[in-house]
């Protein structure tokens, strides 16, 4: 049965990162002619009124030249979402076919995910699509730096755009480019301005979806960008030009840091669930991501798992498993966590619940 829920793709980016200016890249895409592009303010920040012209006080929506619409929201995204369908209805039917949210500056992206992945109209209705940040290119290193905001956008975000590539220091985006790729290894960058026509591309990238494919679960899970020069990055720590403030700040990059754990044996699903249950109990504010493709002793077909932070998509059965590892393999992007702590709890968890077994039997006999 295909899946015909609306894909919901999220563009976070701080303030002046050039948004405004993607968006209007983005409008003339084919992709785009039946979007709903959700411009999420809080307060009033002015919008380029090339692209929108205001109307009522609420909120304003605007028919675009190619047929979107764009509308503007300072009230409850979950209303607008749930009230949309209908809302914006042509002849009575559902237009569009893809929401475009796009949030303030300082947003963090979690509480808006968990908008379209927690309620249960919009889980009906909607799928969260792809999470998008744009980094400014001109002054993101030193954004990075201040903003722990920005780190936590970049860190769990499915594609990393860098914008201003053509005014900002070449040196500044190699720094910039090795920065983002240490905390998001597998997110595709795209250079902006200059690989506009990678635009298309966002929409129809490795998104989470049941039905994928082999090599498509292999794109979404890339678990491959996590392994080689992952683990020794800490001996060769910022020994280059920026040596002299490297440690006068808190730098909020150190506390994050992605991890791709793969574990040989197949595991219970009791033992599976205990350990999620304990990792997001002690520190779901600092599991900021996890996608996973997991061996449960009990199945013989992968189970996929994919969360932010707290909220948790509903595990999918795959059909078969996508080539010839079939070993779990999890992709976590933690803040302040090590990789030991994760595989200390789940040992414990595995010791308990083999302590458990065997006093059942015991009781039994």
């Amino acid at each position: 049965m295909p899946d015909t829920r609306i894909p919901v793709s999220l563009i976070t980016g701080f303030l002046g990162s050039g948004k405004t200016t993607l968006l209007n890249h983005l409008m003339p895409l084919p992709q785009m002619s039946k979007a709903l592009v959700i411009i999420n303010e809080f307060g009033s920040i002015g919008i380029d009124h090339d692209l929108v012209a205001h109307s009522n006080e609420d909120d304003t929506i605007v028919e675009m030249a190619n047929g979107c619409l764009c509308c503007t929201i300072k009230g409850d995204l979950q209303k607008t979402l749930n009230e949309a369908p209908w809302r914006f209805a042509r002849d009575g039917q559902r237009w569009f076919d893809r929401v475009l949210i796009e949030t303030t500056g300082l947003a963090d992206p979690a509480p808006i995910i968990h908008t379209v992945m927690a309620d249960d109209k919009l889980k009906a209705l909607y799928q969260l699509d792809a999470v998008i940040a744009l980094v400014d290119g001109y002054n993101g290193n030193s954004t990075l730096d201040i903003q722990v905001e920005a780190v936590k956008q970049a860190a769990v975000a499915d594609q990393l755009l860098i914008s201003k590539t053509d005014i900002a220091d070449a040196a500044d985006i190699a720094r910039l480019k090795a920065r983002l790729r240490k905390l998001n290894p597998a997110a595709p960058m795209h250079l902006l301005p200059g690989e506009t026509d990678d635009l298309a591309r966002l929409f129809n990238g490795p998104t989470f979806n049941p039905k994928l494919k082999h090599e498509d679960v292999q794109a979404w899970l890339a678990a491959e960008a996590y392994k080689g020069g992952h683990h020794h990055h800490h001996e060769s720590h910022d020994h280059s030009h920026d040596h002299d403030h490297a440690h006068d700040i808190n730098r909020h990059d150190e506390r994050i840091r992605s991890v791709c754990l793969t574990i040989e044996e197949p595991l219970p699903a009791q033992v599976f669930d205990s350990w999620l249950e304990m990792l997001v109990a002690f520190n779901g504010v600092n599991v900021l991501r996890v996608k996973g493709i997991i061996k449960l002793a009990e199945l013989d077909k992968p189970l996929v798992i994919h969360g932010v932070q707290h909220i948790w998509h509903p595990p999918e059965i795959l059909e078969k498993w996508p080539g010839d590892d079939r070993r779990s393999r999890i992709v976590f992007i933690l803040r302040d966590l090590e990789e030991t702590e994760l595989r200390d709890m789940l040992t414990f968890v595995q010791n308990k619940s083999a302590k458990t077994s065997v006093v059942g039997l015991d009781s039994v006999g």
